[in-house]
């Protein structure tokens, strides 16, 4: 591969795939500013590696790890310098940019879950790869990423669905 061919094909890549995997970044981070710089680092690595990154099964998924990696880096440098605040709290997500891809209420519930549960979401939702590329991705068992699916979705539906149970049927004495 040419000079050329591979900036055009990294170029129609980054195109086709930065959305996304900016959305699972963020999704997996709850910070759209962390996010956006994870993303363009992960990419630029991406860049630097494109010849090996451009043959890998995922390369999205690549992305997507390499910035969730970098952030957890990045927290490890400054851990005892700054204190990161919680997660779960009732915080609303910063949805700039994201108002018609990831509504308010859905990234506030995501942000509540686990972080390993909510890098499963982004991979299987953002970016939809399948059980085993998630797996790949994170490095863990893809029986582990059906149960952190499994767990995730069903925390998501009980906090967006206030009416479970009026939906479930009568309670029974």
């Amino acid at each position: 591969m040419n000079d050329k061919s591979a900036a055009a094909d990294f170029a129609e890549f980054y195109t086709a795939t930065r959305d996304n995997c900016l959305r699972a970044v963020y999704a997996s981070t709850g910070d759209l500013t962390a996010a956006e710089d994870l993303v363009a680092e992960a990419f630029a690595r991406a860049w630097a590696r494109w010849p090996s990154v451009g043959k890998h099964p995922v390369p999205a998924a690549w992305v997507v790890r390499t910035a969730l990696n970098a952030r957890i880096s990045w927290w490890r440098r400054t851990r005892r310098e700054v204190s990161l605040p919680g997660l779960a709290d009732d915080r609303p997500a910063d949805d700039r940019g994201f108002s018609e891809a990831v509504d308010r209420a859905v990234m506030t519930a995501l942000l509540r879950l686990p972080e390993r549960q909510r890098q499963v979401i982004a991979l299987r939702v953002f970016l939809d790869l399948d059980t085993a590329q998630t797996a790949r991705a994170l490095g863990i068992a893809p029986g582990t990423v059906t149960a952190h699916l499994a767990r995730a979705t069903a925390a998501l539906r009980t906090e967006l669905s206030p009416d479970t149970a009026e939906t479930t049927g009568p309670e029974r004495p």
